[in-house]
């Protein structure tokens, strides 16, 4: 390819600006799953999750696990099941573990669930993962990638990464200011 069809080729955002919109985007769908499920079990409205803001990162996180790390084995059922049960298992107690002794607080509780280790993971989210990550990569992920691109396919580079930088901005002063709101004084 020539310098001239180079240029004239249209721009793309990086890797990291495309991982970290996936990250955004998976982050709010889990924090609407969330409030939703937190309505039909409580009949109001609570507010869900770490963040002032309507995201759960936990959600973002994993999701850019399964796309970078367990993508690979969409065609390979069974490995992606177990992969995902045993990496989101260690994933979900680490992160509980890690909120626990940094702001003292619990983001869940799954004590009074059959086979769960100290209250932090359970039998039953373990397998319930291990089924996700299978309609994730076979099904949701292809979905949101091709409406992704479409729609990002619309819009000129420049705007493109006013949005990214405004989106990372807000996201990276919510984070700080809700780690500041929960971490525990004296």
């Amino acid at each position: 390819m020539t310098k001239l069809e180079k240029e004239n080729q249209p721009k793309k955002l990086s890797k990291f600006q495309t991982y970290f919109l996936y990250f955004f985007l998976f982050a709010f769908l889990g924090w609407c799953i969330e409030t939703i499920y937190g309505f039909i079990v409580l009949g109001h409205f609570t507010k869900r999750g770490f963040l002032y803001g309507p995201l759960c990162p936990i959600y973002g996180y994993g999701a850019l696990i399964l796309i970078i790390f367990l993508g690979k084995y969409r065609n390979h059922t069974l490995k992606l099941f177990v992969y995902s049960a045993i990496i989101f298992s260690v994933f979900e107690y680490l992160a509980s573990y890690v909120l626990e002794v940094l702001f003292h607080s619990y983001w869940w509780d799954y004590t009074y669930d059959f086979f769960n280790l100290n209250g932090r993971i359970s039998i039953f989210y373990s397998l319930a993962w291990g089924i996700i990550a299978i309609l994730f990569i076979g099904h949701i992920y292809p979905f949101f990638k091709k409406n992704v691109n479409l729609v990002l396919s619309k819009i000129p580079y420049p705007i493109k990464n006013i949005l990214f930088f405004s989106i990372f901005v807000a996201f990276s002063f919510d984070t700080i200011f809700s780690c500041v709101r929960h971490f525990p004084i004296a």
